[in-house]
């Protein structure tokens, strides 16, 4: 898992060195947790992707002058936050947000409880090996290997209803355990090939 000293650094990198590589890296560890973020703010995941992806492009725009006064985690998560009270209140003007909605948005977020990409895959490791050996068997096979429930049941023998239970044993688990970024761990490998198309050339 990368620490907080490991991502100053590469954001040092970024500011003093130029380094694209750097810049990639940070993109991926935080683009997909941000994204959920700004979902707790904006309802429409189109508009956080967006508003997520411009943050990002502000600072390689602007990282020789950035001033991060805590740390890059918290300065991301403000960035962010205001970006999207900004579109919020624009949206507010076409009748769509209220203006309470504007001023009180979803619950806000620490950065305790923010997460990195390596961050989420550790705790979905850890989700997992709560599952019992057959529920995790069978979780693994459909959603890391693309197995259906038939082509599941065939492979172990067992009835499409059983696979079919036993998925419902782990995504109830899983949600319990992963809360607001389940959606997420489940769909991580989708987001890192959506991913680089996203980075800069």
């Amino acid at each position: 898992m990368k620490d907080d000293a490991y991502i100053e650094n590469l954001f040092r990198k970024i500011a003093v060195h130029d380094s694209r590589e750097a810049f990639k890296e940070l993109f991926f560890e935080f683009y997909p947790a941000l994204c959920v973020f700004a979902q707790r703010y904006v309802n429409d995941p189109e508009a956080s992707e967006d508003i997520v992806q411009e943050t990002f492009l502000k600072v390689w725009k602007n990282r020789k002058t950035i001033d991060i006064r805590l740390s890059f985690r918290n300065f991301l998560l403000t960035s962010v936050r205001n970006s999207c009270t900004d579109y919020l209140r624009k949206e507010s003007v076409t009748t769509r947000y209220t203006p309470d909605q504007v001023e009180q948005p979803h619950a806000s977020m620490s950065p305790e409880d923010f997460y990195t990409l390596g961050e989420l895959e550790t705790r979905l490791r850890q989700a997992l090996e709560k599952l019992s050996s057959d529920v995790r068997e069978v979780f693994e096979m459909n959603r890391f290997n693309g197995l259906t429930y038939r082509e599941i049941a065939t492979r172990l023998e067992l009835s499409p209803k059983t696979i079919e239970a036993r998925m419902s044993k782990a995504l109830k688990t899983l949600r319990h355990e992963l809360k607001d970024y389940y959606p997420l761990l489940l769909l991580l490998c989708v987001h890192i090939n959506a991913m680089r198309n996203l980075l800069p050339g």
